[in-house]
């Protein structure tokens, strides 16, 4: 009687594993997968209304970086630095590609964060916490919680 029991308790262990195998979903979220490397913010002075964030992103699928927020500051925008006609100029972008596989740098000079309207200087040494709201091919979008040392200017 009881190895009939084991042997019966056995099997239905293991159908139940088979169907919660089967049922379960087995979608790993996007903050697992995407990287967030180095990510760093420029100090700022007493009275500095505006601070710049910077990082690389790495998407193993083809993504957008669509939006930031932080707790620091009133606004957050993915901003863009080109050269015109010898003029820098810089512009707030609606979406950042971030093709499959490729390492994107937000970097002084170049696309970046801009943090407008700070709440309190950025010291270094501190954190600042950001939200990046990343959009994957299949529209389906994600908040990836980032950490960004400040670092002196």
């Amino acid at each position: 009687m009881t190895i009939h029991f084991r042997t019966g308790f056995l099997r239905t262990a293991v159908r139940l594993s088979l169907i919660a195998a089967v049922t379960a979903p087995s979608v790993a979220p996007a903050a697992e997968s995407i990287r967030v490397i180095d990510p760093w913010a420029r100090a700022t002075l007493p009275g500095q209304k505006v601070g710049g964030i910077y990082m690389e992103i790495i998407s193993p699928r083809d993504a957008r970086l669509t939006g930031v927020a932080s707790p620091v500051a009133a606004a957050a925008e993915v901003h863009s630095m080109t050269l015109e006609g010898g003029t820098m100029k810089m512009r707030a972008v609606k979406a950042l590609d971030l093709p499959a596989g490729t390492p994107v740098k937000l970097a002084p000079g170049g696309y970046h964060v801009m943090l407008f309207d700070l709440k309190k200087p950025l010291v270094a040494g501190e954190k600042v916490l950001l939200t990046l709201r990343i959009e994957e091919a299949g529209k389906r979008t994600h908040k990836i919680a980032v950490s960004a040392i400040v670092r002196e200017r």
